[in-house]
């Protein structure tokens, strides 16, 4: 597969660019969008068969059923992230091996609403955490080992809302390639 087309499979909405600066428009749409997130997946994923949720959404990568999962371990350390930098300075977090995560027995053959359930009640509560941040909450940061990079919260409001669109898109793009 030419590589160009490999890459618009893997990255369809672009990737995540922080805004400079971030408004409050912008918060705002991203608390909207992290709200609706586990609706919107859920519409888009409980039609599927069995056979497409065992589908991949590009060659090599993930099945369906990987992405609704990864979608929920992914929110759920987004969300624990979130409480260390609002009760440490500046904390370093623990990473996860995403791709490990994704091919454990749980990922590859769980039912997906687990995960769907998961999300609701994640996001239910990291949406009324976000809505109660004040200006100073989100310019506080943790920092992630990876090239020890920093990233405040409203950054990671972001960088959420973009993650829960990536994903939505490939399942989107794959429902649409194979006229699902």
């Amino acid at each position: 597969m030419e590589e160009t087309t490999l890459e618009r499979l893997r990255y369809p909405i672009g990737k995540y660019e922080i805004p400079n600066p971030i408004t409050e428009e912008h918060l705002q749409e991203w608390i909207a969008i992290l709200e609706h997130l586990p609706e919107r997946l859920g519409a888009l994923v409980n039609p599927l068969s069995e056979v497409q949720l065992e589908t991949a959404y590009r060659p090599g990568g993930w099945t369906v059923r990987q992405l609704v999962h990864h979608i929920s371990d992914s929110h759920h350390h987004s969300y624990i992230r979130f409480k260390w930098a609002l009760t440490e300075a500046n904390p370093t977090i623990k990473p996860y091996f995403e791709k490990e995560w994704a091919n454990l027995f749980d990922a590859k053959t769980a039912p997906i609403q687990l995960s769907l359930n998961h999300l609701t009640a994640v996001h239910a509560k990291l949406v009324y955490l976000l809505k109660g941040l004040s200006s100073d909450d989100l310019q506080r940061k943790f920092t992630h080992p990876e090239g020890n990079e920093e990233t405040t919260l409203a950054e990671n409001i972001g960088r959420y809302a973009w993650h829960g669109g990536h994903h939505l898109a490939h399942i989107e793009q794959l429902i649409k390639r194979s006229k699902w």
